[in-house]
């Protein structure tokens, strides 16, 4: 039996329950734009979507107010949480009532660069739309994303992402094969505000160098080369790139990283923590293709063309006593599968 919920909205009655994972992310390259009037930075970065994940419990019943839980002290519960954000637009924007718990199974770091919380928001929003049965159109899932935070647009879209400004503005790139990856986890938390002020008054240090505003169309010149390139072509080196030199790479994802793109807060936050370069050191010692910081960090990660390469530099790591995991990157159509398959 249904019955009628405040102002006219119908809410069933049954207890409901939903769940799904919430995914990470590595940045694949990123370059920080000059500061802007309202306090941010412009970004140029391309997002990975990866297979490691939280779980978000999302509970819908009658009454009212929005609940968030979750047994990391670090995590906050409060209005400040993602999660809670997004509850409360979307609830507004479904014009309907109840009361929503919300569960987060905290498995990612905090403070990690992996993009956690912005999962963790976008993986509520979509659970609390299965739990109520009614869905958002998928151009105000995204304003209400970007209105929360920075990242959450990318895990609307999944699998390899252009993000631009603030990353609010994401825009999906061909759907690249998985390869496999090693994230680091160390016991780290990086300050991305920190991160930030150390980037600006580097670059107020460096007054030959280019303008930010140069660097900025550079990586875009870098991602447009790389999307318009036609099989066969030939692609130079930088610095930063282990993969080696040819044609187009058997693996678009490796072809994307010979560019040359690189992660600027690796300026500013290696000089703080030299075990993050350390480790970063291991991994391409280890064979990785690639590797980098994710993000601000403190998460370092590497990317492998085969699985076996992976594991080994992860035992190797974890001998060491950073905490390493294997697991792979995941394509645009893994990712949506593996979020409708759970519940």
């Amino acid at each position: 039996m249904r019955a009628p919920a405040p102002h006219g909205v119908w809410l069933n009655l049954s207890f409901m329950t939903v769940t799904v994972p919430s995914f990470a992310k590595i940045n694949l390259g990123l370059r920080i734009g000059p500061l802007r009037p309202d306090g941010f930075h412009g970004l140029r970065t391309v997002y990975q979507t990866i297979a490691l994940h939280d779980m978000i419990r999302v509970s819908v019943d009658r009454g009212s107010g929005i609940e968030i839980r979750c047994e990391d002290p670090r995590v906050p519960c409060d209005r400040t949480n993602t999660c809670y954000k997004v509850v409360e637009r979307a609830m507004a924007a479904l014009k309907t009532r109840g009361r929503v718990v919300v569960e987060i199974d905290k498995r990612l770091p905090v403070q990690g660069g992996l993009g956690g919380a912005s999962g963790n928001a976008v993986a509520t929003l979509l659970a609390l739309e299965r739990a109520l049965r009614k869905t958002l159109g998928p151009t105000e899932k995204l304003r209400i994303a970007a209105e929360v935070g920075s990242d959450l647009p990318l895990f609307l879209i999944g699998g390899t992402v252009l993000g631009v400004d603030r990353g609010e503005e994401a825009y999906p790139l061909p759907d690249l094969p998985a390869m496999s990856c090693v994230i680091t986890q160390p016991e780290i938390a990086v300050s991305t505000p920190r991160a930030f002020s150390d980037w600006d008054r580097l670059s107020e240090s460096k007054l030959t160098a280019p303008s930010q505003s140069d660097r900025m169309l550079e990586f875009s010149r870098e991602i447009s080369a790389w999307l318009s390139a036609a099989p066969g072509s030939r692609s130079r080196r930088r610095s930063g790139v282990s993969a080696m030199n040819g044609g187009r790479a058997e693996n678009p994802l490796l072809d994307l990283v010979r560019t040359g793109i690189e992660n600027d807060f690796e300026k500013v936050v290696f000089p703080q923590y030299p075990e993050l370069r350390e480790v970063k050191s291991v991994l391409e010692r280890a064979g990785a293709k690639y590797a980098s910081l994710s993000g601000s960090g403190s998460a370092v990660y590497g990317l492998f063309d085969l699985r076996q390469k992976a594991a080994v530099a992860a035992k190797k790591l974890n001998e060491g006593g950073t905490r390493a995991v294997v697991t792979s990157t995941l394509t645009r159509r893994r990712y949506w599968k593996k979020l409708q398959m759970s519940d």
